[in-house]
C-alpha cells in the first residue's frame, strides 16, 4: 500500500483526486507546515466471499454440547470453588 504526503493547501485543491487515490487503496497523509495532521484512507473494506462449509471436517461440535455444566465446573465460573 502506497503512502503519499500531501500539504494541506494541495489537499483542498485536489481533494477529488486524493478522495479517488485514497478509494483505490493508496494512503494520503495530509500535513501543515510539514508537521502529519491526518491520514485519508479508503473507508471500504475489502470483501472476501463468504463459501458455506469452510470448516467442515475441522471443527465438531458434540452432542452434550448445551447439556449443563458439571457442579465444580459451574463453581468455577460462579467464582466458587
Amino acid at each position: 500500500m502506497a503512502e503519499s504526503i500531501v500539504n494541506l493547501y494541495e489537499a483542498k485543491t485536489n481533494l477529488s483526486r486524493l478522495v479517488e487515490r485514497a478509494a483505490a487503496g493508496e494512503e494520503i497523509i495530509i500535513a501543515k507546515a510539514g508537521k502529519p495532521m491526518a491520514k485519508l484512507v479508503s473507508a471500504a473494506k475489502p470483501s472476501r466471499r463468504r463459501k458455506p462449509g469452510g470448516w467442515k471436517g475441522r471443527v465438531v461440535i458434540r452432542k452434550d454440547f448445551d447439556a449443563p455444566l458439571p457442579p465444580a465446573l459451574r463453581g468455577a465460573f460462579e467464582g466458587r470453588r
